[in-house]
């Protein structure tokens, strides 16, 4: 409801900074920011919890990881012959 009374300009001379009982959600928080925050390092923590020892040292050093050097190239096989032979 405190939205709407912001939207219509309706403040009723009382002090908007403070949270009213109408203002807050249903669980009683007055931040769901903080709330969506606290969800997701608590999914964060039980996928950290799930890992074993062998995909968290897997995760931990893929950007060292070696790669293979790129096949191929830019450079094609009639790159170079100034005319052809035939």
């Amino acid at each position: 409801m405190g939205f709407l009374r912001k939207i219509l300009g309706r403040g009723g001379g009382e002090d908007e900074s403070d949270p009213t009982p109408d203002d807050r959600d249903v669980a009683g928080s007055v931040d769901p920011d903080a709330e969506e925050r606290q969800h997701e390092l608590d999914v964060l923590r039980s996928e950290a919890e799930r890992m074993d020892e062998l995909t968290r040292r897997q995760l931990r050093y893929a950007d060292y990881a070696w790669q293979p050097p790129p096949q191929g190239g830019e450079r094609r096989a009639d790159d170079g012959e100034s005319s052809p032979q035939g």
